[in-house]
């Protein structure tokens, strides 16, 4: 009796193992990053992960909706280097392909002043940037990446994946 106890609960376990796998390709938003922020559909909202040798972020990409068209970045990061000053960057592109540029970063910020992210003793930091992109008309989509980047060695220390986003109203 014993062992078919231990043998139901091996299988249950094993049932319940995280795919450790890697996406390929382009993301799409998920469940939770859909709200009152935007509709659904398109995808307006983001929840961007960032991944590194030593270390981990997220980024909620949140564009209410309202005329401003104003995009917050509210940027989180942990187990970076403690005391150090990183950049967030993006690089996007209009050809909807799911393959994002190579090039073309631009550090983003509070509006067009980039601004640093300084992590504590710890490696943790977080910060809140914005991007306005009422230059572009709504509808606009875009795939999308990021990075932080260590200001002092210019090292790119988290990536994330390839991103679809569509400006809106």
């Amino acid at each position: 009796m014993k062992v078919i106890v231990l043998a139901g609960c091996i299988i249950a376990l094993a049932g319940c193992r995280a795919d450790t796998t890697a996406p390929t390709g382009l993301l799409m938003p998920t469940q939770s990053s859909r709200s009152q922020w935007g509709p659904e559909t398109p995808k307006f909202n983001l929840e961007v992960v960032l991944r590194g040798d030593d270390g981990f972020g997220l980024v909620k990409f949140r564009q209410p909706n309202d005329d401003a068209r104003i995009i917050n970045l509210d940027v989180w990061v942990r187990d970076l280097a403690p005391s150090t000053e990183y950049v967030l960057q993006r690089a996007a592109d209009r050809t909807l392909d799911g393959v994002c540029p190579a090039g073309g970063w631009l550090t983003l910020g509070r509006g067009t002043t980039p601004q640093s992210i300084t992590t504590d003793d710890r490696g943790t930091g977080r910060e809140s940037l914005f991007r306005d992109v009422s230059a572009f008309p709504v509808g606009t989509t875009f795939d999308i990446w990021f990075r932080a980047v260590n200001v002092a060695t210019q090292a790119v220390v988290l990536t994330s994946d390839c991103y679809r986003y569509t400006i809106s109203q």
